[in-house]
């Protein structure tokens, strides 16, 4: 096994050395729930092979991350009744575990999250 797969946390959960709230399974991937959650609800979702980017991905692995995607989605919606929902995931070195990783999380209004924009753009 590669030392970086050693070494994942992610992997270490897929696995099962390591202790996760586990949400949903099948043969492809897993969801559980993030430890340091943007508001209550917020889940993980990924590849059970390790993947460090979204480019990686084999093409069954991205079509049924975006269907489990839909799956959560619908669950939050019935369990949390958020004002919305967001769907991220951080790439290259944005990606601070190393593992291809897409955040499913409720959202609700001024509840503190959102993008920062720079006041002003040059868009020419």
């Amino acid at each position: 096994m590669d030392s970086k797969m050693e070494e994942c946390i992610f992997c270490k959960i897929v696995k099962g050395d390591i202790k996760a709230n586990i949400i949903y399974e099948d043969d492809l991937i897993i969801g559980f729930l993030d430890i340091e959650p943007i508001n209550e609800g917020h889940l993980l979702l990924i590849p059970k092979k390790h993947r460090l980017d979204l480019d990686e991905l084999s093409e069954e692995e991205t079509i049924r991350i975006m269907e489990v995607s839909k799956l959560m989605v619908k669950r939050l919606k019935s369990e949390f009744k958020p004002d919305g929902y967001s769907i991220m995931q951080n790439g290259g070195e944005f990606n601070d575990i190393g593992h291809y990783h897409m955040h499913v999380f409720p959202r609700y209004k001024n509840d503190g999250f959102g993008w920062t924009y720079k006041e002003e753009l040059d868009c020419k």
